[in-house]
This record gives C-alpha cells, sequence and structure tokens, in this order.
C-alpha cells in the first residue's frame, strides 16, 4: 500500500481516523484549523495505515511461488536488512537492521521475499522481541530448513527520546532454530559472517 493512497475497503478507516487525529490535536492544546495543521490528521491516518499494513498480509500470498527445490546444503544469508516499526506500547518507531540466515533442507527462497517477510511482520505494532521471533517463525514454515536463525539490531524512540532518554542504546535480539541452535560451530558461523566487515 502506497503511503499516499488509500484502497476503497480502507477509506472508511481512513476516516475515522482522521477524525481521531482532529481529536487528538485538539487535545494537545493545539488548533487544527491552522495552516500547517490543516491535512495534518489526513496524513497522520494515512501513515498509520501504511506503517501497520501488514496486518492485511499473508505469508502465503507474500511468498507465492517464490520457493524453488535446490540441493544447496551450504549457509544463505542476507543481512543488513532495514527495518522500521512500531512499538506498541508508545506508538512511537524503532528501527535498524535485521540479518537472517538459514541452510536449506532441498528448498530455497527467492532472495527479494525474506525482506518482505520482515516488512510483513514489521508493518504492525511490535516489540522487538516478538518480531524477531515471527520472522524466523514463517521462515521455518515456508521452507523448513536444516537450521535458521535472525538477529536485528534496533534502536526505540521510546527510549531515545522519552523516559530515561538514552540515545546511544541499541537493543539485540536473535532467535535460532534447527542446527543454529543445537550446533556452536553453525551458529558461530552465522554470527561471524553477519559481523564481517560490509568493505
Amino acid at each position: 500500500m502506497d503511503i499516499d493512497s488509500i484502497q476503497a475497503e480502507d477509506q472508511g478507516r481512513a476516516d475515522k481516523l482522521t477524525e481521531q487525529y482532529h481529536g487528538i490535536l485538539q487535545s494537545l492544546g493545539e488548533n487544527p484549523s491552522r495552516e500547517g495543521l490543516l491535512k495534518t490528521p489526513e496524513r497522520a491516518a494515512k501513515a498509520m495505515l501504511f506503517l501497520n499494513s501488514g496486518y492485511k498480509m499473508k505469508l502465503g500470498d507474500l511468498v507465492n511461488d517464490a520457493v524453488f527445490s535446490d540441493v544447496n546444503q551450504g549457509m544463505v544469508i542476507i543481512r543488513d536488512i532495514e527495518v522500521y516499526s512500531l512499538c506498541e506500547h508508545h506508538l512511537l518507531p524503532f528501527f535498524g537492521q535485521v540479518h537472517v540466515g538459514y541452510i536449506p533442507d532441498s528448498k530455497i527462497i527467492g532472495i527479494s521475499k525474506i525482506p518482505r517477510i520482515v516488512d510483513m511482520f514489521a508493518r504492525r505494532l511490535q516489540v522487538q522481541e516478538r518480531l524477531t521471533e515471527e520472522i524466523l517463525g514463517a521462515l521455518n514454515q515456508v521452507l523448513s530448513p536444516v537450521g535458521a536463525g535472525v538477529v536485528m539490531q534496533c534502536k526505540h524512540m521510546c527510549m531515545m527520546m522519552r523516559g530515561v532518554e538514552k540515545q546511544n542504546s541499541v537493543m539485540f535480539t536473535s532467535s535460532m532454530s534447527g542446527t543454529f541452535l543445537t550446533d556452536r560451530a553453525t551458529r558461530m558461523e552465522f554470527l561471524d559472517l553477519i559481523r564481517t566487515s560490509k568493505n
């Protein structure tokens, strides 16, 4: 869904959100009728629908026919996938990078599908811990790999802008399955590869 366009079935939700954002501005002591805020409720409504568009996505539709038979048994890694989500506790953004790896068991997935899986779960109200687990769960569901791992590192605006106001804090989460969980050498290979220099 494009952030500037709302599908017909979403128009009712957009209209309701627009009305509610109008009330929020008033509750904050602002004047929603002043020039700079005239379109803000509508823009905020469209942004919120876009940032939560993952609720309408289904894993099967997203993956479609992009799973292929293959005899490859080497580790497959896509790292440095940008991730943006909203903390469900304060509705403030958290953002960072996700690194995903797996060892195939006769099936591989089109590489663009892994970032799409990340976005499907990130575009919902989230906590980083659950988001990490959901990405891994989807990969296991689609591929049944020998092993898989997801590592995520994010900065949380709810921690940086308010509360403890620690601007340099970074949260790391990881979730592993199969040989990534049970075999130390496999796990260390994955972790070493996602730490290697971008150069």
